[in-house]
C-alpha cells in the first residue's frame, strides 16, 4: 500500500458490507456489535454518524452501533523510553482483539527532526500489513505547564507535517514551557500557549489541512499539575477538537505484587504534590482507585463538575504500552556514534529469555476503549469518540454494552453515550441497559463476572463562575442493580423522571471483589472504587466498566 492509497483506508464510508475484501471479519464486527451487530451488518449504517446527535427535537433516535476496540497511547522504538518495534506492538494489539490504535510517541528534538518521518514510513508499512487494524500516527504532547496528551490526525498527506510542526511550535519540553508553578513567572505564558496550541490545531481541520484531529488529556491526575481550570481552559479553546482525558491510566501491571516493589501504584500513581502541582487537589487524588484516576473515580468528583456544566467531556483508558510487565526483551545496543538525538529511533529490542522491568500490559491485553460507530474506518472511530459514544472496561470484563435513554412515550431507539434528549419537565423516561456478560477467559485465564451497575445521575447547572472548583454536589449514585450470575445478553430497564433541572447519568461497575465508600462518603457513592495497598494491587481482581454521560435537556 502506498501512501497515495492512505485517503481509501481514511474513507467512512466504508460499509461493513466492504470488510470481508479489506481483511476485516464481519464475524467480529458483530461479535463487538452486541444487541444491535445485525442491523448493523444488514444496512443501518446507512444512518449518518451524527444524524441523530444533530437534532433539537423531542425524542431521540440515535443510529444503531458498532463498537470497536482500541487504545490512544502506545510506544514503539521512536519514544526514547520505549521498547518496542512497530509489528510487535501491531501483533500484540491484533492477539487481544483490538480494531485501531495510536502510536503517540513523545516528543523531543530527535523525534521531530527525524523520527516522525521515520515512524510514519513505517506506520504506512504497518497499515498494508495488518488490514484488519486502523494505525494512527500520534504524538505525546507535553502540555506547556502541565502534563500530557495524546494528539492525533486522521490519515492523509499532512497527518506527519501537522504533527512535527505542532511538536516544534507548542511542545512545552522542546521550547521549555514546563513551569506551571502558582508563583512561577511564566505560568501564565506557558498555560496561555497551551490554549493557543488547540485553537492551532482547531483552524488545521477547519481549513482542511487535515481531515481530523483530536486531543485527549493523559493520566491528568499522576503528578496533580493538571489544574481544573487548566482542563476547563483546553476543552473551551476547542471542544471539537480537545474532547477528553484519561478515565484511568495505562501502565496497570505496576502493583502486581512481588514485581516492582512494596510502595508500588497502580498506573504508577506513586507521586506526592510538589511545587508544580495544583495545590486544591487532595493527598488523596494522586494513587489509582479501581485502577481509575481520582478525577473519573471520585463520584461528585472533577470529571462530573465538567459533565454537570452540560459540557461532554470523555474519559478513555489505555496500555501506556512501553515496558510488557514479565517480558523478557531489552533495549538494544546503540551502534558507536549513534543517540536518540542524532537518530530520534531507538535500536530493535532484543530478547534475553529473562523477565524485564515494566508496568504495562500490551495494548488490548487489559485496557479497553469501545467506541460506537455506524460506518468502519479512520474517521468514523474519530467521530465515534467526538461523539462521545464510548465505554471502557479493564480486563475483558464486558462483551458488550448498550446505553440508552427514552421517553416512554416514544417509539424511537432513543439517545445513547454522549448524546443529548429533550424532554419536558416531569416526563418518565427510561434508561436501557443492555449488557453482554463476558463468554471466554480474558488474557489472565479468568472469566470476568459482571457483580452490579451503578447508575449515577448529575444535575446539570452551567458553566462555573469558580474554574478550578472540583466538586459536583449533587452528584451521586442514585441506584445499584444487583446482577451478579446473570449470563448472556440482557436488558436492565430503569426508570428516570425528568425534575425542574435538565441532568445527566452515567454508568459504572465491576467485578465486586473491591469497593468501599467513595472519597466524598457512602452518601454519595456507598461502594465505589477504592486504593490498594501499596505493593499490592492485582489488577485482575479489582475490573471496572465506566460508560460516558447521557444529557437530558428539561424544557419547561
Amino acid at each position: 500500500m502506498t501512501e497515495q492509497q492512505l485517503p481509501s483506508w481514511a474513507d467512512p464510508a466504508v460499509s461493513p458490507a466492504d470488510l470481508d475484501a479489506q481483511g476485516v471479519s464481519r464475524r467480529g464486527l458483530l461479535r463487538r456489535a452486541g444487541l444491535f451487530g445485525a442491523a448493523f451488518a444488514l444496512g443501518s449504517a446507512a444512518t449518518p454518524a451524527f444524524a441523530a446527535s444533530g437534532k433539537r427535537g423531542l425524542g431521540g433516535d440515535d443510529p444503531h452501533l458498532a463498537y470497536l476496540v482500541g487504545d490512544h497511547h502506545v510506544h514503539s522504538v521512536y519514544s526514547h523510553d520505549a521498547k518496542y518495534t512497530f509489528s510487535q506492538q501491531a501483533r500484540a494489539a491484533a492477539k487481544y482483539g483490538l480494531d485501531w490504535m495510536v502510536f503517540n510517541e513523545h516528543s523531543n528534538f530527535g523525534h521531530a527532526n527525524y523520527g516522525a518521518k521515520l515512524e510514519h514510513a513505517e506506520i504506512v508499512k504497518a497499515r498494508a500489513e495488518n488490514p484488519r487494524q486502523l494505525i494512527f500516527q500520534g504524538l505525546e504532547w507535553y502540555i506547556p505547564a502541565a502534563e500530557h496528551c495524546t494528539v492525533f490526525a486522521a490519515p492523509g498527506p499532512h497527518e506527519t507535517d501537522l504533527l512535527t510542526q505542532f511538536e516544534l511550535a507548542y511542545d512545552g519540553k522542546l521550547l521549555g514551557y514546563t513551569d506551571g508553578s502558582a508563583t512561577g513567572t511564566d505560568t501564565a505564558r506557558n498555560e496561555a500557549h497551551a490554549v493557543k496550541a488547540i485553537k492551532w490545531l482547531a483552524e488545521q481541520r477547519r481549513s482542511g489541512y487535515v481531515d481530523d484531529v483530536l486531543v485527549i488529556a493523559n493520566h491528568p491526575l499522576r503528578l496533580g499539575i493538571d489544574s481544573p481550570h487548566e482542563l476547563r481552559n483546553w476543552r473551551d479553546a476547542a471542544p471539537e477538537i480537545m474532547i477528553g482525558m484519561e478515565g484511568a491510566p495505562g501502565a496497570q501491571g505496576a502493583a502486581i505484587p512481588g514485581w516492582r516493589g512494596a510502595t508500588s501504584i497502580r498506573g504508577e500513581y506513586e507521586n506526592k504534590q510538589s511545587a508544580q502541582s495544583w495545590a486544591g487537589y487532595p493527598a488523596k487524588a494522586y494513587v489509582t482507585y479501581g485502577g481509575f484516576d481520582w478525577a473519573t473515580a471520585t463520584v461528585g468528583g472533577l470529571w462530573d463538575s465538567m459533565l454537570a456544566e452540560g459540557s461532554l467531556y470523555s474519559i478513555t483508558t489505555n496500555s501506556d504500552n512501553h515496558r510488557t510487565v514479565f517480558d523478557t526483551w531489552k533495549n538494544g545496543d546503540w551502534p558507536a556514534g549513534q543517540n536518540f538525538d542524532n537518530t530520534g529511533r531507538l535500536p530493535d529490542p532484543v530478547n534475553t529469555d529473562t523477565p524485564q522491568p515494566g508496568s504495562d500490559f500490551w495494548p488490548g491485553e487489559f485496557s479497553r476503549t469501545h467506541v460506537g460507530v455506524t460506518r468502519y474506518g479512520y474517521r468514523s472511530v474519530m467521530a465515534g469518540l467526538r461523539a462521545g459514544r464510548v465505554w471502557v472496561d479493564h480486563g475483558h470484563l464486558l462483551d458488550g454494552l448498550d446505553v440508552r435513554v427514552k421517553r416512554d412515550c416514544d417509539a424511537g431507539r432513543g439517545v445513547t453515550l454522549g448524546g443529548r434528549l429533550r424532554v419536558r419537565k416531569g416526563e418518565k423516561l427510561t434508561l436501557y441497559v443492555t449488557v453482554t456478560s463476558a463468554s471466554r477467559p480474558n488474557p489472565q485465564g479468568i472469566l470476568p463476572e459482571l457483580a452490579h451497575v451503578d447508575v449515577i445521575r448529575g444535575a446539570v447547572r452551567g458553566p462555573v463562575t469558580d474554574r478550578d472548583g472540583w466538586r459536583a454536589p449533587d452528584t451521586k449514585v442514585v441506584q445499584t442493580r444487583d446482577v451478579s450470575g446473570r449470563k448472556g445478553t440482557y436488558t436492565l430497564r430503569i426508570p428516570l423522571t425528568a425534575g425542574d433541572e435538565s441532568f445527566y447519568v452515567r454508568l459504572r461497575g465491576s467485578d465486586g471483589n473491591r469497593h468501599g465508600a467513595g472519597y466524598l462518603g457512602a452518601a454519595v457513592d456507598p461502594h465505589g472504587p477504592i486504593p490498594h495497598a501499596p505493593g499490592d494491587g492485582d489488577p485482575w481482581a479489582d475490573t471496572w466498566f465506566y460508560s460516558n454521560p447521557v444529557f437530558i435537556d428539561v424544557t419547561g
